[in-house]
Formats: C-alpha cells, sequence, structure tokens
C-alpha cells in the first residue's frame, strides 16, 4: 500500500476524515468519510456543513447479515407491491441501491440533531466493532441492535456487496474496502460533498478543501488496486 492509503488508515482510526472520489464514469462524487464508531457531534457537523449531502453508514455484508439487515428494495417488493413502478425503475450509474433501514438510538430525541446523530452513529459503530473483533457473537450483536436502537430514524443503513470493490464500486464499499486495509471495524460513515451551484462539488474544489485541511483525498481507483493487490486472492 503506497503513503496515502496508510495515512488515510490513520487518519480514520484517529478520527479525522478522509475524502474518496468515485470515478469519472460512476457518480463523480467526493465523500468525506469517518469511521464509525469514533464519530462525536463535530465529526456529523463537518458531514453536515462541509459535505451536506445524505449522512449514512455503510456496513460490510457480514455485520449486516448477522444483524439481519434487509435492503430497502426487498422491503418494498414484499410489503409494498402497489409501488412496484418506484422500486424497479434503474439507477443511471449503477444497478442496484445499497440503502437499508434508517436507525435512531433509543436515547435520542428526535434523533436529526448532531449529537443525537453522533449517539447513533457512534453506538451502531461501536456494537459493529465488538462483533467484528469477537467480542460479542452474532446472537449478543443483534440482541444490542434490537434493544439499543429504533426503526424508522434519522440515520440511514447501507449495506456493502458481498465482494466489496470486487464486486461493487460505490462509496459505500470503497469506505468499507478502506476500513478492511487497514483492519479497521468495517463501518463507517458518509456523506457526499455538494457544492454552491447546486450540483456535486467539482473534484478540483474537493481537492482543495482537502488541501485547506490537509486530508487525504483517495479516489475510487487507489483504493480498488490497493484491496485488489491484497485481497483478490483470498
Amino acid at each position: 500500500m503506497h503513503d496515502k492509503i496508510f495515512r488515510a488508515i490513520k487518519d480514520l482510526k484517529n478520527g479525522r476524515p478522509v475524502l474518496i472520489f468515485d470515478f469519472e464514469n460512476r457518480e463523480r462524487e467526493t465523500d468525506i468519510v469517518f469511521l464509525a464508531e469514533v464519530v462525536d457531534y463535530k465529526s456529523v457537523q463537518i458531514l453536515r456543513k462541509d459535505a451536506g449531502g445524505l449522512i449514512c453508514v455503510a456496513v460490510c455484508d457480514e455485520i449486516a447479515n448477522a444483524l439481519g439487515l434487509p435492503f430497502l428494495r426487498d422491503l418494498l417488493k414484499l410489503h409494498a407491491n402497489n409501488l412496484e413502478a418506484i422500486y424497479t425503475k434503474p439507477l443511471p450509474y449503477d444497478e442496484k441501491s445499497s440503502f437499508s433501514i434508517s436507525i435512531n438510538h433509543v436515547n435520542t430525541f428526535t434523533g436529526i440533531s448532531d449529537r443525537d446523530r453522533a449517539l447513533t452513529i457512534s453506538s451502531f459503530g461501536r456494537l459493529c466493532r465488538d462483533f467484528w473483533s469477537g467480542k460479542i457473537d452474532a446472537k449478543k450483536l443483534r440482541e444490542s441492535f434490537m434493544n439499543e436502537f429504533r426503526s424508522p430514524g434519522h440515520v440511514f443503513l447501507l449495506r456493502a456487496a458481498n465482494g466489496l470493490v470486487l464486486e461493487r464500486v460505490g462509496h459505500t464499499e470503497l469506505s468499507i474496502a478502506l476500513a478492511r486495509l487497514g483492519d479497521l471495524t468495517p463501518c463507517t460513515v458518509i456523506a457526499e460533498m455538494l457544492g454552491d451551484d447546486g450540483n456535486s462539488l467539482r473534484l478540483e474544489d474537493a481537492k482543495e478543501y482537502a488541501r485547506r485541511h490537509d486530508l487525504v483525498l483517495l479516489t475510487g481507483e487507489e483504493i480498488v488496486n490497493a484491496y485488489r493487490r491484497r485481497f483478490s486472492s483470498e
């Protein structure tokens, strides 16, 4: 792995954000990314003010399966057949969405304030960390999740593809792949950076933001290449 990847992993571990630009032929967006378990309300403020897109928590397939998290499109297919025209429309940049359910921690009030969302995100991230590290088993993970969270809420969960960037290259998979490269909990929080012109922030402007705040900006290609070198033979 090159120095930028190592620096990005160190920053994530220490609670600092990392910027990830996907691909020119995909969303052409840059997301601000944090490791979920170390998020505080100031992290959420950065996501809200400096990114501005939807704040979501991405989780790897193994943890999502242990929790029993459904894809939102599958829930709609099962329970909203009269809305088939809504959930069957194709995406312009991908084959399928990674959205699952939305949650709030039970100790939040409305769930939308920076502190409320920080509580939801960090509590979920620490729960995933405890499971991933082997501190708790799948049964305890699910019991704790059911006890500590309610749905619907103000934090959207995203399920990463099983093969991560070897299967899909959305920001969900790119951020989780970066965490895996650093042997960190594969649970991240992401939000798209938006521009003042009403569109996604231009890459050049994202690079300037990274320079101004001394942050790492990685491209999807850099993460995919590093991930392939380490994991594709497994």
